[in-house]
């Protein structure tokens, strides 16, 4: 096998010339298989890594599969960026977790805090909390690394959310790729799992008024409440066990179910094919974007140093969860005025508003903390997750979609989507209503009179503003506005150049035989 793949019979050049084409900009001669004579085969060049090569070829065909891969297309929009930077923060999280683990003892014991901050000089706090301050405050680049860590925490949620709401809005779940959103939906909600687990490992008081609360909501479940709560927490909330089982859960169980999900997720979209949106050129069998080598490939390089700086900026200059500030967790106190991180903020808006009310059914009492903590939760989520196969049976679509719509071409999934966003800010906003009152000077019990309302209000009137605002934009019917290709030149006879008028758009052909 030489260094090079000769042209199959047939016309390589357009082949390749329909298989991968870049948008707005010239093709690069042979860099990206498009027009140059003949591909690359991988190390086929290298004296020392070609014959390596060309051995495992033979005997397992990776240059053909190479060859492939680095012919994949991906989407020229911004947009579909979002899911990258989901992934990078969750790099960022493993390196600076593994940091973190080896400083960090998941242990209740009680020590006599003697560190540093001398606030705290001399009261006793447990392990887990000791180890945190000494994490803040003695190990090098402990606090940074702390902070990067919750700041990528924050990025890698909000990306997912944004993630989510991309495909939602674009009605990119629809057939085939139903699965691919129950799968992202699930990575969702082992990420809300993760950040609560990290964020309430520090045993300081704040988060420990948090985990006190989910206590209460496991605890309320009938039936099986006790047995659930007992087995989580290991015992009556505070036991001994429980920082040790949540650390088993933060580290090891729910990072694994993360990758794993990751990696099936980007394998159903490596063999699908992607989305796009609805430009000139576009169709439901075909891609219009960059190939994964080179132009792909760089830019997700260039994004993800970029996430990284981002965080670490972020870490190192803006502060977040001073645990000393809280202090170590005491059972009989609360922190206040308090919220939780923004992704958990919603759930402990719905406790707050739930009116305090028992109910009787069958002889068995429901505690308070159930219908808020419990079923509002289920509902929602189980309405989201479901929701390809909702909007298929209400709108009879079945076909199969690989173009993906504008937002105000399916008015009522916008309206509906906007209004479950409304919901959910207001329910956030309710689990800060102890920080908007003390900013605002207005009571508690009146901001949560206030809210009650607005949970009720606000997504209706979402809806109906955005409903109408989608039919507006639909009935006039403009098209985005796509920007100006690239200017394509070339030389005139007199050896100067002119401008080709014509803008060079070239596609990636994956109907029958193409990428699936």
């Amino acid at each position: 096998m030489s260094g090079t793949v000769p042209a199959p019979p047939g016309g390589t050049d357009d082949v390749l010339a329909e298989a991968v084409r870049l948008r707005g900009e010239p093709v690069p001669r042979a860099a990206d298989g498009v027009e140059g004579d003949a591909l690359p085969a991988p190390g086929g060049d290298l004296p020392i890594v070609g014959p390596a090569v060309r051995f495992l070829d033979e005997r397992t065909g990776l240059a053909t599969f190479g060859r492939t891969a680095l012919q994949k297309v991906f989407p020229d929009h911004w947009s579909f960026l979002l899911g990258e930077v989901a992934a990078f923060s969750f790099v960022v999280l493993l390196l600076t977790g593994t940091f973190l683990t080896m400083f960090f003892r998941p242990d209740t014991t009680p020590v006599t805090y003697q560190g540093p901050y001398q606030p705290l000089e001399g009261q006793t706090v447990s392990s887990a909390f000791d180890s945190v301050m000494q994490l803040s405050f003695q190990v090098r680049a402990g606090l940074l690394m702390r902070q990067i860590h919750h700041w990528a925490a924050l990025i890698f949620v909000g990306a997912i959310l944004m993630h989510l709401a991309r495909i939602f809005f674009t009605g990119a779940f629809r057939r085939p790729r139903e699965v691919n959103w129950i799968i992202g939906f699930g990575l969702l909600l082992i990420a809300l799992g993760e950040g609560f687990s990290g964020y309430s490992l520090p045993d300081d008081l704040l988060s420990g008024t948090g985990l006190r609360i989910a206590y209460s909501a496991a605890l309320s479940i009938p039936f099986i409440g006790p047995w659930f709560a007992s087995l989580f927490f290991g015992g009556i909330f505070p036991s001994s066990g429980f920082i040790s089982r949540l650390f088993v859960i933060h580290v090891m169980l729910l990072p694994g179910a993360l990758s794993a999900g990751i990696a099936i997720h980007l394998l159903i979209v490596w063999l699908q094919k992607h989305t796009q949106y609805r430009t000139p050129g576009a169709t439901e069998r075909n891609v219009i974007g960059l190939s994964l080598w080179p132009g792909q490939t760089f830019r997700s390089i260039g994004l993800f140093f970029l996430t990284v700086a981002v965080v670490t900026l972020l870490g190192g200059l803006v502060e977040i969860n001073p645990v000393w500030v809280y202090g170590p967790f005491v059972p009989y106190t609360a922190a206040s005025p308090a919220q939780p991180d923004y992704y958990i903020g919603w759930l402990e808006g719905l406790l707050r508003m739930a009116p305090g009310w028992q109910v009787t059914l069958f002889g068995v009492t429901i505690p308070e903390p159930f219908v808020p903590g419990v079923v509002v939760p289920g509902i929602l989520f189980g309405v989201l997750w479901a929701w390809p196969f909702i909007e298929a049976r209400i709108t009879g679509d079945h076909r199969e979609h690989n173009l993906l719509d504008w937002p105000w071409e399916a008015p009522w999934r916008a309206a509906t989507g906007v209004a479950f966003a409304g919901l959910f800010a207001v329910l956030m906003l309710a689990g800060a209503n102890d920080v908007l009152g003390a900013w605002l000077g207005i009571p508690v019990e009146t901001l949560t009179v206030l809210f009650r309302i607005l949970v009720f209000g606000v997504p209706v009137v979402a809806w109906v503003a955005t409903y109408g605002l989608a039919r507006g934009r639909l009935q006039r019917g403009a098209g985005p506005i796509e920007p100006p290709g690239g200017i394509a030149l070339r030389r005139n006879a007199s050896g100067g150049f002119e401008e080709v008028r014509e803008t060079a758009r070239v596609e990636a052909t994956v109907g029958e035989g193409g990428e699936s």
